[in-house]
């Protein structure tokens, strides 16, 4: 099926409150404005440099969400237009995305990754330092970010309760982060989880925003990675 009949099909069968998150990375723009052309607006890269050449070529209404792993030295280059970052795994990352934003006079939008798959080649906080980042006075001082809640990675594996128990322990972390430090602020509602071969998983444990790249684009080529 094409691009536009893909993602037609995705947003036909989830609820109107779950944002999908086109994952474009080391996909050709041409494909980027086939999803665009039929409505698409929200697209997802993992490299800052790539991301920032898209922004450059493609129409300025696009929503970029920053999925991977974001070095401090490569904040630069998606700062002043990034709609959400997805992935702060540290309060030393988090504090050189407030420096940038500042530059920038913007307020950057970030949710904390969680290490939910507890496996050595992913990144993530614990619920424990995420609560340490939120109770210190350096976050305390971090007036041009805004945290809107938690994204996590499932683990890479056929046992479907193992992703299912992962999915609950991330909507637990958000109730949690919500009760104690977010009650009153309606900016924190955000929990990124799901992919291709789990997204309806997630839903149905919690999951607003999904991140889909194989079921819109087609198989990824890992030689661009």
């Amino acid at each position: 099926m094409s691009i536009e009949e893909n993602i037609k099909n995705i947003k036909s069968s989830i609820p109107s409150n779950v944002t999908l998150i086109a994952v474009s990375k080391t996909k050709p723009e041409e494909d980027l404005i086939a999803a665009y052309n039929c409505g698409q607006r929200a697209f997802g890269e993992n490299k800052a440099q790539e991301m920032k050449r898209k922004h450059e070529n493609l129409p300025e209404d696009i929503q970029w969400h920053f999925i991977g792993h974001l070095q401090e030295n490569k904040i630069k280059y998606i700062i002043s237009y990034v709609t959400l970052i997805h992935s702060v795994d540290s309060l030393k990352l988090l504090k050189e995305i407030n420096k940038y934003a500042l530059k920038n006079n913007r307020k950057v939008d970030c949710l904390f990754e969680i290490d939910i798959s507890k496996e050595e080649s992913k990144f993530g906080l614990t619920y424990k330092e995420v609560c340490g980042i939120l109770d210190s006075e350096d976050y305390k001082q971090l007036d041009n970010i805004r945290i809107c809640g938690v994204m996590g990675i499932g683990s890479i594996t056929d046992d479907r309760e193992q992703t299912r128990k992962e999915f609950k322990e991330l909507r637990d972390i958000f109730i949690d982060l919500k009760n104690k430090y977010f009650a009153n602020e309606e900016h924190f509602k955000e929990i990124s989880m799901g992919m291709t071969h789990d997204y309806e998983m997630a839903i149905e444990e919690g999951a607003t925003i999904i991140r889909i790249g194989s079921k819109i684009f087609g198989a990824r080529d890992y030689s661009k990675q």
